[in-house]
């Protein structure tokens, strides 16, 4: 099948009145049922004309469908002598402090210039090939204009270790974020299942718990500082699904300042953001903390705010309340 290309037909009669959606779709495709329900999680899959929201949901025989299957992931990304801070290294991984605006892989769109792009010349493509040539060492990404700490294989013994850590949710993953408004209780848990949105695929969106779609997402929040119309607040990551602080704090009526798709920036914030340049969502990844692969003994890895973030705190912290 080639890049970018669109699946479509129709169910076949021997799935009957009533087959599960993905087996259905695997039988009349050829494509093997995780890779179909991969596509109807991302939102590449529509029947009868509509987005599909469950691989469970029932489909009978004669009905329409349509599998849009994303390009095709560059074939090997090239070394790039791109700058990068490192908060450690041996040769079992690398703990990087990325910069926000660095994409963590290439993607269409970002063929060049991203972190693995980076560490193919940082570490002279000594990096685990469990994830392929496009996406080599990495075991957990933060978001293009999220900025701070992630680590990334070197070994795929150290990946494999790394990535059951992250499934088994024992990682520690303390996150810093500056909200619009003030959370109200000032701390407490988030516990709101998260899947994509149907009304823009790109987008996610909390779901009821009981949904079969999404998966559970947790996040313990605290206020650390009050600022003028936001708060300064620390989010701890239970999980680690995709937008989870950004999504979760939108949830309780506080987005993230500066985020342009969960939340709208009050008007009170847009000058001071626009005399600051401040054209992100606030959040960072401060600590990292993982039981080492190779020696078992726990290691926490810690990075301060970036200076466009310090400064935005400092700036509402001495603003008209």
């Amino acid at each position: 099948m080639s890049a970018g290309e669109i699946i479509t037909g129709t169910i076949p009669a021997s799935a009957g009145s009533s087959a599960r959606l993905d087996k259905a779709l695997a039988e009349a495709t050829g494509l093997s049922r995780a890779r179909v329900q991969a596509l109807i999680e991302e939102g590449r899959v529509e029947v009868a004309g509509k987005p599909a929201s469950s691989p469970s949901a029932r489909v009978g025989e004669g009905t329409p469908f349509a599998l849009h299957l994303p390009p095709t992931a560059p074939a090997a990304a090239g070394p790039e002598d791109i700058p990068l801070v490192i908060a450690y290294e041996d040769e079992h991984l690398v703990v990087v402090d990325k910069p926000a605006g660095l994409v963590v892989h290439p993607a269409v769109g970002n063929l060049t210039g991203t972190l693995v792009n980076a560490l193919l010349h940082h570490c002279r493509g000594q990096l685990s090939g469990i994830n392929g040539v496009a996406r080599p060492g990495i075991v957990h990404r933060i978001d293009k204009d999220t900025s701070g700490l992630l680590v990334v294989a070197k070994t795929d013994l150290a990946h494999e270790n790394l990535a059951a850590q992250f499934a088994a949710h024992t990682v520690h993953r303390r996150y810093i974020a500056v909200t619009a408004g003030h959370p109200s209780p000032p701390e407490g848990t988030i516990d709101a299942r998260l899947g994509r949105s149907d009304a823009d695929r790109k987008k996610m969106t909390v779901l009821p718990n009981n949904s079969s779609r999404g998966k559970p997402a947790i996040t313990h929040y605290r206020t650390l500082e009050r600022l003028a119309h936001a708060a300064a607040v620390e989010c701890r990551l239970e999980t680690g699904r995709t937008h989870q602080v950004r999504v979760h704090c939108a949830s309780i009526g506080h987005p993230l300042v500066g985020d342009p798709v969960y939340g709208r920036t009050p008007a009170q914030l847009r000058p001071l953001l626009a005399r600051l340049g401040f054209a992100r969502q606030a959040l960072h990844a401060a600590e990292l903390g993982f039981v080492h692969p190779a020696s078992g003994a726990f290691v926490q890895f810690r990075s301060d705010l970036p200076q466009d973030m310090a400064g935005l705190i400092d700036q509402l912290r001495h603003s008209d309340r």
